[in-house]
């Protein structure tokens, strides 16, 4: 079953659930009885596309969804993504791609989600001590075994994904894509349209910057994923919340969110645009799927793509270290992997 289908199959909106923020990356974990009843109240307010991973809060994330989601099973799209853990022995993030670890982590997220298969499986990030064929090879052989329904890639170049569907289909693309981050428009949406990919969009809300909720860097805690992040830095938050204000201005006009509208924007871009907004809020979580009701005329839409586009904003998206683990085109010519 394709990913098209098994969405329409459980009647998702446009808008999926990245459960990341709930056990990793911003601040300390939600404690787990709150994480469980936001999950379960996303449900009830229509969610049925959730997106997890091995990697977040070293797989706490994935048992939370886990008991959350169990007894709704056949009623939701459940991915996970295998290939980018934390070692407990090294203490630190581990990329590996070997087809003996990918199995490994599968069968152990699915003891942790509580279910015998996953309806897409992602390779988090390209191993480049191992050719992505033998990678994509490995999970096609879960596929046979009925492990998982569909693979999926993340951070990934288009040239990348062209090489791993010469192997097996691949079902998805998880790319960073929003107003202030249009890396995916280079080659690899296009490269996505030739194979009826989706481009499942995260940080779609640009990390909480197009919502409004970082304004000062000094307000994000100790062990916030964003210190890390140049466009956050003391010196280019400014200059991108001068931009921010142009975004507000056209919210204002259309009487919604700023972060409403940035996802009126993306689901804009074509049917095969999934985005999966992650937070640590009930009332975000409702706020960010009323936006699948929002259309934008033509006019509004033209206005908000010559907003916050690559030369507007201050600052790269990721360290020079984190640069180093993706594969994804970069705007000036410059490929991630060079």
């Amino acid at each position: 079953m394709s990913f098209f289908s098994r969405l329409q199959e459980v009647a998702s909106p446009t808008i999926g659930l990245g459960c990341m923020n709930l056990s990793h990356g911003y601040g300390n974990p939600v404690p787990e009885a709150e994480a469980i009843r936001a999950l379960e109240e996303a449900f009830e307010m229509g969610y049925r596309h959730f997106d997890t991973a091995t990697l977040y809060g070293a797989t706490a994330n994935e048992r939370v969804v886990g008991k959350a989601l169990a007894s709704k099973r056949n009623e939701i799209l459940l991915a996970s993504k295998c290939g980018m853990a934390m070692d407990p022995a090294l203490g630190k993030k581990v990329i590996d791609g070997r087809p003996e670890t990918l199995r490994r982590q599968c069968e152990a997220s699915l003891e942790r989600l509580r279910t015998d298969h996953l309806d897409l499986y992602y390779l988090h990030r390209l191993d480049r001590q191992v050719p992505i064929e033998e990678s994509v090879g490995a999970l096609a052989r879960l596929v046979e075994d009925g492990k998982i329904r569909a693979i999926g890639l993340s951070e990934i170049s288009a040239a990348t994904l062209r090489r791993a569907r010469a192997e097996h289909p691949i079902a998805a693309v998880q790319s960073e894509y929003s107003l202030w981050t249009r890396n995916p428009e280079i080659a690899l949406l296009d490269a996505c349209r030739e194979a009826n990919t989706a481009l499942v969009a995260f940080s779609p809300l640009g990390r909480g910057f197009l919502a409004g909720a970082v304004t000062d860097a000094s307000q994000l805690t100790e062990n916030d994923v964003r210190h890390g992040m140049p466009r956050f830095s003391t010196d280019n938050l400014p200059r991108n919340l001068r931009q921010l204000e142009k975004l507000q201005a056209i919210a204002s006009e259309q009487e919604v969110t700023t972060g409403q509208l940035a996802l009126a924007w993306l689901t804009a871009q074509g049917d095969d645009v999934i985005p999966i907004p992650g937070s640590r809020s009930i009332a975000h979580m409702r706020e960010n799927l009323a936006a699948e009701s929002l259309r934008l005329d033509a006019t509004t839409l033209e206005r908000l793509t010559a907003l916050l586009t690559p030369d507007q904003i201050a600052g790269a998206r990721y360290s020079e270290a984190l640069q180093k683990e993706i594969d994804t085109e970069e705007f000036g010519g410059r490929h991630a992997s060079t």
